[in-house]
């Protein structure tokens, strides 16, 4: 079952670099959006790097990338903490850190560009931010290996991972939860790992 977690932090640390990692930046980016205007405060997350479709932010496209290390409160950040913590590391173990890393942003930066571009089409300005669509990205990469390459992980994940997928699509029809930046990066993990195992030619 690779799911559960049985290491102590510094087997964590040496295993998981870059999910670490990852977690320690969503940590120190809560710290200073909390003590510096609040965590919920739209204009302290548009500061440190929201992605917004208001007009004097549309062209400042770096913030694909840093409205992933942002969160819209405690509950918020720990919720995708949880789901970094426990559940995204393996998947480093089976790619490699640094391909993991690769399809951790994309993902997350393919989820937020086609959350806005939905989003884009309200009548109303919005703020998108969150690990989701990157963490998303990696439960697409586990679809895909549950689906593809069956030999890697037990059925017991197999089974975990489809509930996990239910649970988390239905909990993203949740007010204030973006379903689209969800599914976005859930479609773009699946094919990203698709195309990166072809390009890497790593047999897994």
């Amino acid at each position: 079952m690779i799911f559960v977690r049985y290491e102590n932090w510094k087997s964590y640390l040496r295993y998981y670099p870059v999910t670490s990692l990852l977690l320690v930046i969503n940590l120190v980016m809560f710290v200073i959006t909390a003590f510096d205007g609040g965590s919920r405060n739209p204009v302290t997350l548009l500061k440190y790097g929201a992605l917004s479709d208001l007009p004097e932010f549309v062209d400042q496209a770096w913030r694909y990338v840093t409205a992933m290390f942002l969160h819209n409160g405690f509950d918020h950040l720990l919720f995708n903490s949880f789901a970094l913590l426990v559940f995204v590391p393996p998947l480093e173990r089976i790619m490699g850190s640094w391909k993991f890393a690769i399809l951790y942003l994309l993902s997350g930066v393919l989820g937020n560009v086609i959350g806005l571009a939905y989003y884009e089409r309200m009548e109303h300005y919005t703020f998108l931010v969150g690990a989701s669509g990157a963490i998303y990205g990696a439960y697409g990469a586990y679809l895909y290996i549950a689906l593809f390459q069956r030999h890697v992980i037990d059925e017991s994940s197999r089974k975990t991972l489809y509930t996990l997928l239910i649970l988390g699509i239905l909990f993203s029809f949740t007010p204030g939860v973006s379903l689209v930046a969800h599914v976005g990066g859930l479609v773009g993990g699946f094919f990203l790992y698709g195309l990166m195992i072809r390009l890497f030619k790593r047999r897994t």
